[in-house]
């Protein structure tokens, strides 16, 4: 099912079901559709689901960094959600949720990461080589999965729009080198916000070795691995992905209930 998204003051999002609050953030070269599987899930299980519009390409050149998306994403919570939620990130989703977590550690109930930057990523690098070249494009695409048939036509021409727009491109450029900059290794350890690790063993964007860190450095973290999968294990293995993470938020759960 595809969600109509809604405008209210200078937010856009989707939002469905009704109970526990998560909020769903996507990453760079993402948008809201990556998360459809889990949206649909979860507000069929009891929980309100929130995917905001980052305003990934909206921010003036010199507020063009995580940590003002961050900030970004703490009204949204603060003003449309009024109460702690579960954050769920996917890549740099992920990175904005360890930076709101940190900063704001009240508004996050629960942390969710999912092939996130953080620690260290592989990128486009500093420009687009071959750009105009939508093959080439198809096939820096295709490498974010394990399977790359989960890389759409439709898929492919968002990324290639959005690369070959020059302010858009400059941003993304600008936001990746931001991602770079900004390595948590010594702010880990300073979350003590539960957090779960999902990740696809064949991730290829941010390797396996990332996710064994940020389970090393969090306090407070549990890790799971999806088999053939890549960086988005959402989008690659939902039927997975949502399971466990819905086994790990009832454990959470249940957990506070027995303290």
């Amino acid at each position: 099912m595809r969600f109509i998204t809604k405008t209210e003051k200078k937010f856009s999002f989707i939002e469905a079901g009704e109970g526990p609050p998560l909020i769903l953030l996507h990453g760079l070269m993402g948008g809201l559709s990556n998360f459809d599987n889990t949206v649909n899930f979860f507000s069929g299980k009891g929980y309100k689901v929130f995917v905001p519009v980052l305003p990934v390409y909206d921010l003036p050149v010199l507020n063009t960094n995580l940590t003002t998306i961050a900030k970004y994403v703490a009204k949204f919570i603060e003003q449309k959600i009024t109460e702690p939620v579960t954050v769920i990130g996917n890549s740099m989703g992920g990175h904005i949720g360890l930076i709101l977590t940190l900063a704001r550690p009240e508004l996050v109930k629960n942390l969710v990461l999912t092939g996130s930057s953080g620690l260290y990523e592989r990128t486009f690098g500093d420009s687009f080589p071959r750009k105009s070249d939508k093959e080439y494009i198809r096939k820096k695409t295709e490498e974010v999965f394990y399977d790359p048939s989960v890389a759409t036509t439709e898929l492919v021409d968002e990324v290639f729009s959005v690369v070959n727009d020059r302010m858009k491109g400059i941003k993304t450029v600008m936001l990746a080198r931001s991602a770079i900059k900004h390595n948590m290794l010594n702010d880990l350890p300073k979350i003590t916000t539960p957090v779960c690790l999902i990740w696809g063993k064949e991730d290829n964007v941010t390797p396996p070795a990332v996710a064994i860190d940020m389970d090393k450095f969090l306090p407070n973290s549990d890790l799971y691995w999806i088999e053939e999968c890549g960086h988005a294990a959402m989008m690659e293995k939902p039927d997975e992905f949502n399971e466990i993470l819905y086994k790990w938020l009832q454990k959470i759960e249940n957990n506070k209930v027995g303290v």
